[in-house]
Order: structure tokens, then sequence, then C-alpha cells
């Protein structure tokens, strides 16, 4: 009789709307306080109104009886990256408050920046209440801080500022100018002590500024502790309070140089007796440094590049370095899959993600040699785990294929399926009838098991003979899996419930599967993955689970490189969508801000590997193409620049291939900007679907 009841009730419930979908919310950090017992988070929702995607701080307080209260800190619409000082008495983030994009151009030049346009600066407000106030201030961009350990002193880096008479002179000289590289300048890092800023503060308004401290435009009170040619991101201070780590990236933020990307460090105790020591020299991108509880060792992640040898693209991995020695040792060793992130937790171990497969879990690990232990938990994907100073107690964000995402809160990492749910933003998606997935698999065509997602339209669930849009995702480092998202970029559940089966293959060079796996696509960067994920779609057919009359496809970034390449590759597909992709590789390569992948990739360089560039490229076996292809580019993307879309559209339409092309004003690589223009992107895709595929509803 309940199953009855249930089923009933299922069914009654309405579908997602279009307007509905767009209006999910999307969380971009969490993190408890010292204690355990508060978690502020902070919200990404569209603003229709104002055209910007809004982020805000919200606190939740424990009542220390099973439940709690949360409440919205801040309002302006553009506050990030929280960082609880270790007392708990503060949390100082960033804030672009005054800028109405809510985004900096990196790389701008001080005189090239719109009059209306902030730069992103370190505000102060108290978890009890108040008003948030900013405590840096001029005109360069805080680009990353972290408090002392004892909460006295707050540390942060900018490009190197430069005074009043220095900006004039530059200026003067080149006017309007772009200097390419030849512009560009290193960080400085300060400190700032906490005390000195809260009395300018609280002096603000009686005291005028005066002419030299404009004309400096550096932080009144901040004072130098290192600096260094490149730019520095993600400083974090030792727990015993003597050195500052440190992360370098290029100033441009172009990954083109290995030498940029390396780990300092600096004795706090002596910061002006000599340069910053650098304590890295391999050929990795290190990134999110956390000091360990010995206050010697530094855990570091790698995305890209290798710390074992040469540059190789392995999955994302787990590391520590010794700061006195340089020895470094990889954790999870013993793990598949990949490590997508990490905290400490009070008594030293580390408690990481990892993705295997479909499913990104929660694990603990002792030390470097011990065991990479699962953590008992729900099946589905746990992602920002934070951890607190003095306290078992753990937040995260969760979601599966059923459940859209929300922050939990955990009171140890072993008690993951006891965790309560201290947000309900989502609550809207639990109250329609969604799409139904499951995880299919499949043989390529030399044998290799390979696997992805399926999301079939709502009353749906393994119904077979169904129209199918294959969406291929991004990365390719990336994996769909066992979890929820609802944007421009994932829209999977809107494509089912407007008719389509969606498949989601996750393609050789997907992570989550070992690293023979991942490194599958070199030198084949398309027609590796290509051809799994045609032995996927032949795989459905075969099975009558897709309708072969009726198939479609299409993708994001590397998922667009990949719908552009088979487009050339068979003429099944009735319908192809693609948004930011390349269909050549020289010219990517010269203008994609992450050059050392590229080259990895193809083997080589353009001049290294010619004939690759020329035989993994869209565009010399474009006469082949029938498909009828939906583009979308951003105007300022630097990863893929929006010329490829242009030399895309301009092939199909001299073949006579129907093609429509959007580009959108001020976006990058990611429709970041404007939630319109994501919106319009999918409206304007399931529109071309139905169109020339003959199923489906369209917006």
């Amino acid at each position: 009789m309940f199953v009855l009841i249930s089923s009933v009730f299922a069914a009654e419930k309405p579908k997602i709307s279009f307007d509905e979908f767009f209006n999910s919310v999307d969380f971009t950090a969490v993190q408890i306080s010292p204690d355990g017992n508060s978690v502020v988070i902070v919200t990404e929702r569209a603003d229709w109104h104002r055209e910007i995607y809004q982020t805000d701080l919200w606190l939740y307080r424990d009542d220390g009886h099973g439940s709690g209260s949360l409440t919205q800190l801040t309002q302006a619409g553009h506050d990030s990256v929280p960082r609880w000082s270790p007392d708990g008495r503060w949390l100082a983030f960033l804030s672009e408050r005054g800028c109405p994009s809510g985004k900096r151009h990196d790389g701008d030049d001080d005189d090239g920046r719109d009059a209306d346009e902030k730069a992103a600066q370190i505000y102060l407000i108290s978890p009890n209440g108040g008003e948030a106030f900013p405590i840096t201030s001029g005109d360069e961009e805080v680009h990353t801080f972290n408090w002392s350990p004892d909460s006295k002193t707050i540390y942060f880096s900018t490009r190197t500022p430069w005074n009043k008479d220095q900006k004039d002179a530059y200026k003067k000289i080149w006017k309007d100018t772009i200097q390419y590289r030849g512009s560009e300048r290193g960080d400085v890092i300060f400190g700032l002590d906490l005390q000195d800023a809260l009395q300018r503060h609280a002096a603000a308004g009686t005291k005028e500024i005066s002419d030299a401290e404009k004309d400096d435009n550096t932080t009144p009170g901040a004072r130098v502790i290192a600096s260094s040619p490149w730019r520095a991101e993600r400083l974090e201070v030792s727990p015993n309070g003597r050195r500052l780590a440190f992360v370098t990236t290029s100033v441009s933020q172009r990954e083109e140089k290995l030498e940029e990307f390396e780990i300092y460090c600096v004795d706090l105790a002596h910061p002006a007796a000599s340069e910053p020591r650098r304590l890295t020299h391999n050929q990795a991108l290190e990134q999110d440094l956390t000091w360990a509880k010995d206050s010697r060792h530094i855990f570091f992640l790698v995305d890209y590049g290798s710390t074992e040898g040469t540059y190789r693209d392995y999955q994302r991995r787990l590391y520590w370095i010794d700061a006195e020695t340089g020895e470094v040792q990889r954790w999870a060793g013993d793990f598949d899959g990949a490590v997508i992130s990490y905290a400490g937790l009070p008594d030293g171990r580390a408690l990481a993600t990892g993705r295997l497969g479909t499913e990104v879990q929660l694990y603990t690990q002792e030390n470097a040699k011990s065991v990479f232990a699962k953590q008992p938990g729900w099946a589905g994907t746990y992602e920002m785990a934070s951890t607190a100073k003095s306290s078992q107690r753990l937040a995260f964000v969760y979601s599966s294929l059923d459940r859209p995402a929300e922050v939990f809160l955990a009171d140890a990492p072993d008690k993951l399926d006891q965790a309560r749910p201290i947000t309900a933003f989502n609550q809207l998606f639990t109250e329609r009838d969604l799409p139904r997935g499951k995880t299919y698999r499949w043989k390529a065509d030399d044998g290799t098991t390979v696997e992805g997602i399926l999301m079939y339209p709502p009353g749906k669930f393994e119904t077979k003979d169904l129209p199918m849009l294959t969406l291929v995702h991004g990365g390719p480092n990336d994996a769909d899996g066992n979890h929820f998202e609802a944007d421009w970029y994932q829209w999977d559940r809107l494509a089912a419930t407007n008719g389509w089966l969606v498949f989601e293959p996750n393609y050789r060079g997907s992570t989550g599967y070992g690293d023979k796996f991942i490194l599958g696509i070199i030198p084949e960067i398309v027609s590796r993955p290509g051809k799994d994920i045609l032995a996927g779609v032949d795989s459905l057919v075969k099975e009558g689970i897709a309708n072969a009359d009726h198939l479609t496809i299409g993708g994001y970034s590397y998922g667009a490189y990949m719908t552009n390449w088979l487009i050339t590759q068979t003429t099944r597909f009735k319908a192809a969508v693609t948004s930011a992709g390349a269909v050549e590789h020289v010219a990517n390569w010269g203008n994609d801000d992450t050059v050392l992948d590229d080259a990895h990739f193809l083997g080589g360089r353009p001049w290294e590997a010619p004939k690759r560039y020329y035989d993994e490229a869209a565009i010399y076996q474009m006469d082949k193409v029938r498909t009828p292809t939906h583009i979308v580019a951003g105007a300022e993307d630097v990863r893929v620049a929006p010329l490829q879309a242009y030399l895309l559209e301009r092939a199909l339409h001299s073949l006579g291939i129907p093609s429509a092309l959007l580009v959108f004003p001020g976006e990058g690589h990611s429709l970041e900007k404007n939630p319109w223009h994501g919106k319009i992107k999918v409206r304007e895709e399931l529109r071309w679907l139905r169109k020339y595929a003959g199923v489906g509803t369209a917006p």
C-alpha cells in the first residue's frame, strides 16, 4: 500500500520548468568554524534583474540539540573566499563591492580598468552580527590571503603596487597601448596587524587620509613580508606561526613555463633577511597548499604535470613536501582513482575526496604509507569537505543523481551516514518529477571497458527506443557520475525533461579510472576518445535503448572539441550543439592559456609534431560533415579563442550545412558573467535539437 501511494504521489509531481531549472543554487565555498559549531557557506545564484551571478555569505549556527539556524551574512552579491580567524571571532572574505559585473579582468593595467570596476579587497565581519568593513585598499586586487595561527595578523598578496608617480609616468609613455608581457609584474606579500586594522576602521570618518597615503596606493599599516616575480597564490602559515608558504603561478595566469609554478617558504622571524626559499624543483603545477600539523610538512595537490619526472598529466594526486629537506612523498599511492580535494583532521590524518568511477567518496589516511581508507557513507558525490581545528566535526556538500546538492554537517568522518542537511536551497528540485539516471558500461573497439551515465526522461526509466542526446563532458580530465548539477554546462536533466535520453560517456582521458586510462588519449587527442564514444552510441542502439533515427550530440569545451571531431567521422547525428570548442590545434595552441597540456596531449609543439596536429584536427575533414550544427562562443575566451567558432561556422556555411553562431559579449571560457547568456545558450540548443532531430519540446 505504501509503495502504491508513493508511486501515485511521484506521478503527480510536476516536471521541472525551464525557468525553475536555471534558478538552482550552487555552493562555491564551505568553511566550518574552529570549534565545529558554525559553518559559513558561499552561495551563487542568478540575479536576473542585475544580470550577474550573485555570491553571498550565509552562516549556520548549531544550537547543540541537533538543529540550528541559517542566516544571511552578506547581501552585496560579490563576496567569496571566507576564512575563519583561528580564534573564531572574525570572518575575513574577499569582496568586489561596487563592481557591477562582479568580475575582474586579470592582467588589466591600472589605466585600462573601467571607472566603475573595483579590485577585490579583504573585508571583515563578526559572526555575531554587524556590518562588514574593508581592511585592505588600493587599486590592486588581493590575490589570496590567510590568518596567522594566533589570529593577530592577516597575510595577503597583490600585484606589485605602483604609486601615483609611477602610474603617471607609464601612462605618459604608453597611453592606451597594451604591452603584451611587457607590462606584467609580480606580487608582493604583505602582513597586516589585525588590531591596527580595527583601530583604523574605528577611526574612519574622523581621520582624513593624507595625500601621501592616497598616492602610495597600498593598504595603510601593511608591511612587506616578501616579493616574487610571479603571482602568489594560497598563502599558508605553519601551525607554529614561524613560516609562511605559498605557491606561484604566472603573472598572466597562462600556463607556459613550468618554473613559474613552484612552492616557496618565508621565515617569518626574519622575512626581510633573504628571498623566499624555493622548495620544489619539478615539472608539476602545484596547488592547494596546507601545512601539516607538525609544522614541517606541506600538503599540496597536482592536477597537471608530474613531481616524479617529465611532464605528464596523471590523475590528480596528493603529496606533501618536507619544508626542511625538500623531500616529496605521495599520499594515496594505493588509490586507483583521483584525489579531488583534501583537508587536515585535528588528529593529523588527511581527509580527502576521491573519485573512483562514477563515485566521489570521502577517505582518510594516517600517513603517506598507510591505507587510503574509504569512510562509510551514501553513494554519490562529496565535495568541499571542511574540517574543524578542535573538533571531529566536518561540513561538506553532497549530491547524487536523485538528490540535489546541499550542505551537510557530520559529527565525525566515520559518521557520514548520520550527517544532517543544514541548507535547503535546492528543495524545489525534490518537489519535481525529475529524470532518473544510472551507470552504463560498454566495450570500446579495442576491448577496453568504458562507462558513463544514462539520464532517462521522467516516467521513462529503462524504457527502450528513445531519442538520444550524447552530451560529452569537458576537461578531458573530468568525469560524469553520481552527482546532481543544474546549469548551462550540465543541462542533462533539462534535456531529459524535454524528452531526450541523455548519454554522458566517460571516454578515455576521463579521470577516476586509473592513470593508464587518462593517458590513453596521448597523442590521439580526439580520435581515441572519439572511438570510445561512438562505440557507446553503437552499443545503446544495438541494445534497442537508443533510436538510431534520432541521435544528436553536444558538448562544451573539450566536449565541444569531441563534438566538432565526431561530426566529421559519422553522419549518424541529426543535430549537434557545440560550445567553446576548437577545430584545429596550431592556432589553439598559440591562443590557449593552458599551453603545457596541449603540447603534452599532441606529443609536442606544432613544429615538433606537425602531422599529429593535422591528423587530429576537425577542420581538415569538414567536407564530410552533414550534421546541422549550433555553435556558441564567449567573446573574451582565452582558453578556446572565439576565432575557432568563427572558423567552424565559416566552414559549415561554405559547405551549405545549416549552422548558427551565438557570441556572448564579455564572457570568457565559462559563461559566468551574465546568467542570461547561459540560459539563452541552452534555450537555443534545445530548439535546435527539436528543429533538426524532430523530437522533444522546446522552451
